[in-house]
């Protein structure tokens, strides 16, 4: 896939965002650990929770990617009810509103 330079820096920038927040979020597991910890041991801990919080966010992701797989059977028959058309050409039937959305 080839992307503009505007898309490859915008996804640098995503990037460094996504790092910063890690490298936030690793210093505050240092401080809420309550450790006292010289550079070396710091650097290593700060290097395990991020492997850990990797592990962490596969896991979830994976979790989610087997909920939307569960769901999107039952989507596909809403939809295919929703744009049935009749004999006559009738417009695809009014969405209902959807369960989840409360509607």
């Amino acid at each position: 896939m080839k992307m503009t330079p505007e898309q490859r820096n915008l996804m640098r920038q995503r990037e460094n965002v996504r790092q910063q927040i890690i490298t936030r979020d690793a210093d505050a597991a240092v401080r809420d650990s309550g450790l006292q910890l010289n550079p070396q041991e710091r650097a290593r801990f700060e290097s395990r929770y991020i492997q850990e919080r990797r592990k962490v966010e596969q896991s979830l992701r994976q979790q989610i990617e087997t909920e939307r797989q569960k769901e999107i059977p039952a989507l596909i028959q809403q939809l295919r009810k929703e744009f049935q058309i009749d004999e006559r050409g009738k417009s695809p039937a009014k969405p209902a509103a959807s369960p989840k959305s409360g509607k």
